[in-house]
């Protein structure tokens, strides 16, 4: 099987062809012409027929719209075609093992498990009817366990119901293991303290407003970029559900000591993170985990990299992605710092890349 080393290259295709001998020869003979290697294929069992999966290295400079004419002149349809790269290159049930062990050491990952599983653009908590579908066959929702769900997306192609039926048999097999779906993390500081990650909900306001009133006006401003001092009831509701994201937070005792934010911004790959940890617990490893977590969090969901905004001379945050392991660049954008933070599948860096 040949190596693939360029993803921008490599496009995986879902295609209905005729059920007539020599058919998938000929294509691949077109595509051989035009340089291509399909370096692997699979057959889903759909209702009335069969959906052929294709994964094509194509040459330097042969757009996809060129793979796709190539198919149809054999009389074949695309059902949809998106970017690929070596990990698209495991069978499915070798990827469907690979998930499941994702998901049962680690419950916080079974979002992105599922996004795995189902080569799913993104994978996120949200209600629905389990077992229906959506969007045409592009939105299918997931029971986790007793009243959570998820609803997973993929705009390439439809969901085939041999693909949701072992969805389903993996989501059975949690619910059966008894897994906590969203566990709090615990975190040891390099003192010796106990820090507990977890999410935050309306019963925290109390407990947030305390760690605000505790931060110091420079902590307050580096997070707001405003001379905040205290926020109004409402605001803290909002801080802790946002409609557009989540909120973690740090926990020690029965005090709050730490807020991290991830909000869904207009660009489906990108999302803006935020931290804020209180001045006596800074330096101690709290926003390195709350980073971490929320950027397993916008992997599932499908992001490739989180934006975070920083006051020209502040560098904390940057250090803090350093530290997490997460490639991180920089650059100035209308007086502010722009940081882009890589979460894509696979990147694990601590480095980067100015362009002050």
């Amino acid at each position: 099987m040949a190596e693939t080393s360029d993803t921008s290259d490599t496009w995986r295709l879902r295609v209905e062809l005729d059920d007539h001998p020599g058919v998938l020869a000929r294509i691949t003979t077109r595509l051989a012409a035009r340089d291509c290697n399909v370096l692997a294929l699979s057959i889903l069992p759909v209702p009335g027929g069969v959906v052929d999966e294709i994964v094509i290295q194509a040459a330097p400079g042969v757009p996809p719209a060129d793979l796709v004419r190539e198919i149809r002149a054999e009389g074949g349809r695309c059902l949809g075609i998106t970017h690929a790269d070596v990990r698209d290159l495991v069978d499915p049930p070798t990827a469907a093992v690979r998930a499941t062990a994702m998901a049962l050491a680690d419950p916080y990952a079974v979002p992105e498990a599922i996004r795995i599983l189902l080569t799913a653009d993104s994978v996120g908590y949200e209600q629905g009817e389990p077992g229906t579908v959506a969007d045409g066959g592009h939105r299918a929702f997931l029971s986790l366990s007793d009243g959570v769900t998820v609803a997973a997306r993929r705009g390439w192609a439809p969901f085939t119901d041999v693909e949701l039926a072992r969805a389903a048999a993996f989501t059975e097999l949690l619910s059966r293991n008894d897994i906590d779906l969203d566990p709090p993390t615990a975190v040891v500081t390099p003192t010796g303290a106990g820090v507990v990650l977890r999410r935050g909900d309306h019963t925290d306001v109390d407990a947030v407003g305390d760690l605000h009133a505790r931060c110091s006006a420079r902590s307050l401003f580096a997070r707001y970029h405003s001379g905040v001092r205290t926020l109004p009831r409402r605001l803290l509701h909002r801080l802790l559900t946002p409609p557009r994201g989540r909120t973690l937070l740090a926990v020690s005792g029965r005090e709050v000591i730490g807020i991290g934010q991830l909000i869904r911004t207009a660009r489906p790959e990108e999302a803006e993170v935020s931290l804020l940890v209180e001045d006596s617990w800074q330096h101690n490893g709290i926003g390195t985990a709350l980073l971490r977590r929320l950027a397993a969090s916008a992997r599932a969901e499908g992001h490739s990299e989180l934006v975070a905004w920083c006051l020209p001379g502040e560098s904390g945050f940057e250090r803090t992605a350093v530290r997490a392991g997460i490639p991180v660049s920089v650059r100035q954008e209308q007086g502010m710092v722009r940081l882009g933070l890589s979460v894509a599948e696979g990147e694990s860096a601590s480095h980067t890349v100015s362009t002050r």
